[in-house]
């Protein structure tokens, strides 16, 4: 069974991911007291589900408190588990809690201040986010693009092994924070400036053939492939269940596009299951 805890930040976006998990099979129940988790674990095993998704976050007040012991517990009965974490940053959640109108689940506690309330949630999350198989920053992430990457991480999840992301994302829309890894392609020559190539993308073939045909670009890649196939098997080796590598030029829709694109062919012919994502690739003109 693919049993997955989801958690994070209030306003990240975990509705819309159960939205998403719900659209791949997944069975999935909001709100559930951490104390609960072990129990249902072992219903969903006496029903024979093959994918079930729980939520579980600071709504749940003091009954959140235990989330730390319940994972403990998890991993000492052997019940294989993954953990996605939601985080976004703190300007666009303030944002969206003033649009919605919604209340924070810790605003009592921090005096009616949001600000407060978002930051002391960061503060007791940041022990889940750090055991976490799979963090999502949806800073700069439309639903439809969630939904993506969701896809990307869980379609197909039955078959364990390392899996890979190749993110290409622009600069100047920062970078992303879930990456473990993350490679600059601003040196690399830029299509941009190329007037029948600007309002192409590194997913089109003149784009992609203009880019990986420079000697710069060449010399780059094979550095880049070499230390990939070095360091995927040593974060193997540290139980790693998926790796976020990250490409960036500045907008984020023709260099980083290429190389990602590039680097995902590279290591499925190296037999690691391997998607790639294009977080900025729909924004605004890159430069």
């Amino acid at each position: 069974m693919d049993f997955v805890i989801v958690t994070g930040l209030s306003g990240s976006g975990k509705s819309k991911a159960v939205d998403a998990l719900e659209d791949i099979g997944f069975y999935c129940v909001d709100n559930m007291p951490p104390t609960f988790i072990p129990k249902f674990y072992e219903l969903c095993l006496d029903e024979e589900l093959e994918k079930v998704a729980v939520v579980t976050d600071t709504r749940g007040g003091y009954l959140f408190h235990g989330i730390v012991d319940t994972l403990e517990s998890l991993k000492n009965s052997e019940i294989d588990f993954k953990i996605l974490f939601f985080e976004c940053s703190e300007e666009v959640l303030h944002n969206r809690f003033k649009e919605t109108r919604r209340r924070h689940p810790l605003i009592d506690d921090n005096e009616g201040s949001l600000r407060a309330s978002i930051l002391r949630e960061k503060e007791l999350l940041e022990p889940l986010r750090g055991s976490a198989d799979y963090i999502i920053d949806t800073t700069h992430t439309s639903p439809a693009e969630l939904k993506d990457r969701i896809c990307g991480i869980f379609l197909g999840d039955s078959v364990k092994g390392m899996k890979i992301q190749c993110m290409s994302f622009g600069f100047k829309y920062g970078a992303p924070t879930e990456a473990d890894m993350v490679f600059d392609v601003r040196c690399l020559p830029n299509p941009f400036y190329i007037d029948e190539l600007r309002n192409k993308t590194g997913l089109d073939k003149p784009v992609y053939d203009y880019v990986m045909e420079m000697d710069s670009t060449k010399g780059f890649v094979t550095r880049l492939f070499d230390m990939v196939d070095y360091l995927v098997p040593l974060y193997a080796n540290e139980g790693k269940s998926s790796l976020v590598i990250a490409i960036g030029c500045t907008g984020g829709k023709h260099r980083s596009v290429t190389v990602a694109e590039a680097l995902k062919t590279h290591l499925k012919e190296s037999n690691y299951k391997t998607s790639a994502v294009h977080r900025d690739i729909k924004r605004g003109r890159a430069k």
